[in-house]
C-alpha cells in the first residue's frame, strides 16, 4: 500500500483524496488551514499536519496548493526525495519552470488531467492513425461564469488545461502567435489566442460566459473530430471535406470511457510509485506550458 503526501486539501484536494483512498492508499494532509485539516481527518488521513515538514516520509507526494505557491512547495517536495505530481499549472514564472524542469527531471510530473481524459485520448489516435488525413489544427474552447481562485486569473487556471491537450493530441505545444484578453476591474477574465501555423490552435478561455462550454475540434483534411462536453460519452467524428454539418451520415459516434480523468491520472502515479512508467506530463513539459501562457498573456499586453 504506497503512503502518499497531500499537501492542500481544499475544494480539489478533497477530490484528490476521494481517489487516493479509493486506490487503496494512505494517505496523509499537510494544509495550514485548520477547516481543511478538519475535512481532511472527517475523510480519514493517516497522518495530519499543518506543513509538509511535520509529516512522517512517505512514497511520494502530491501538491493541490494555491498555484502561486507551488515553486515553494515544489522546491520542499523535492528536497524529500520522493517522485512529486504537482496539480496544474506547474509554476506561474518562467525561471521557476526552468529551474524546476531542471531540478525535478524524472522525479516531477504535473497533473494534467485532460490528458487522461478518454475523449482527448481518442483525438490522440485520430490524429495518429491519419484516418481523417493530415491534420490541420484544433480549436479548443473552455468557458463558464466565475472562478473558485482567488490567487490568479482564468489564463493559470484553463490555458493550462487547453495547451495540455494540444500537447496530447499533436505531441508538443506550437508557439503563440497572436492573443487578445478581456479586462474587467484590472482583472483577465477572457483569453483567446492563436498558436503555430499547420497544425495551428485557437484557444479561448474565460470566466465570463453566462454557458459552460468545453469544446474541442481537431481538423483534418478530410473530416472533422470533436468532443462537445467534457462529460460526453462519445467523440464524433465526421468524414468528409464538404456539407458535413449538414448530413448526419458522415457523422459517426465513436463511444468512450466514462471513468474520470482525476482517477486515471492518479492511478497512473500510484502504479509509478510501484515501478510503473511515469506519468505523462513531465517537468519539462510543464515548463513549455508555462512558457507559452506567458507568451499568450504578452501578446494580450498583459503585464507579467
Amino acid at each position: 500500500m504506497a503512503k502518499i503526501a497531500l499537501i492542500g486539501c481544499g475544494r480539489w484536494g478533497r477530490n484528490i483524496l476521494r481517489d487516493l483512498h479509493a486506490l487503496g492508499c494512505e494517505v496523509a494532509v499537510a494544509d495550514p488551514d485548520a477547516d481543511a485539516r478538519r475535512s481532511a481527518a472527517d475523510a480519514g488521513v493517516c497522518d495530519l499536519a499543518g506543513d509538509l515538514d511535520d509529516l512522517a516520509a512517505c512514497d511520494g507526494i502530491v501538491i493541490a496548493a494555491t498555484s502561486s505557491a507551488h515553486a515553494a512547495v515544489i522546491h520542499r517536495a523535492l528536497a524529500t526525495d520522493v517522485p512529486v505530481f504537482v496539480e496544474k499549472p506547474m509554476v506561474c514564472d518562467a525561471a521557476s519552470a526552468r529551474d524546476l524542469a531542471a531540478r525535478g527531471r524524472g522525479r516531477l510530473f504535473v497533473m494534467d488531467k485532460w490528458r487522461y481524459h478518454p475523449g482527448i485520448e481518442e483525438l490522440r489516435r485520430v490524429r495518429e492513425t491519419g484516418e481523417l488525413g493530415r491534420p490541420l489544427g484544433m480549436h479548443l474552447r473552455m468557458a463558464g461564469w466565475g472562478l473558485p481562485h482567488r490567487d490568479v486569473d482564468v489564463t493559470w487556471i484553463l490555458l493550462p488545461h487547453c495547451l495540455s491537450i494540444l500537447l496530447e493530441v499533436f505531441g508538443w505545444v506550437p508557439q503563440a502567435r497572436h492573443s487578445f484578453a478581456e479586462q474587467l476591474d484590472g482583472q483577465v477574465v477572457t483569453l483567446t489566442g492563436v498558436l503555430g501555423d499547420v497544425p495551428w490552435a485557437t484557444v479561448e478561455v474565460s470566466a465570463r460566459s453566462p454557458v459552460k462550454s468545453r469544446q474541442f475540434r481537431l481538423h483534418c483534411e478530410d473530416g472533422v473530430a470533436w468532443l462537445d462536453d467534457g462529460w460526453s460519452d462519445h467523440l464524433n467524428v465526421a468524414h468528409g471535406k464538404e456539407g458535413i454539418g449538414a448530413d448526419a451520415r458522415n457523422v459517426a459516434q465513436r463511444p468512450l470511457s466514462t471513468e474520470l480523468p482525476l482517477m486515471r491520472e492518479l492511478r497512473t502515479f500510484v502504479e509509478h510509485l510501484a515501478g510503473g512508467p511515469p506519468p505523462r506530463s513531465s517537468a519539462e513539459e510543464g515548463a513549455v506550458v508555462v512558457e507559452r501562457i506567458l507568451q499568450l498573456r504578452a501578446l494580450a499586453g498583459i503585464p507579467q
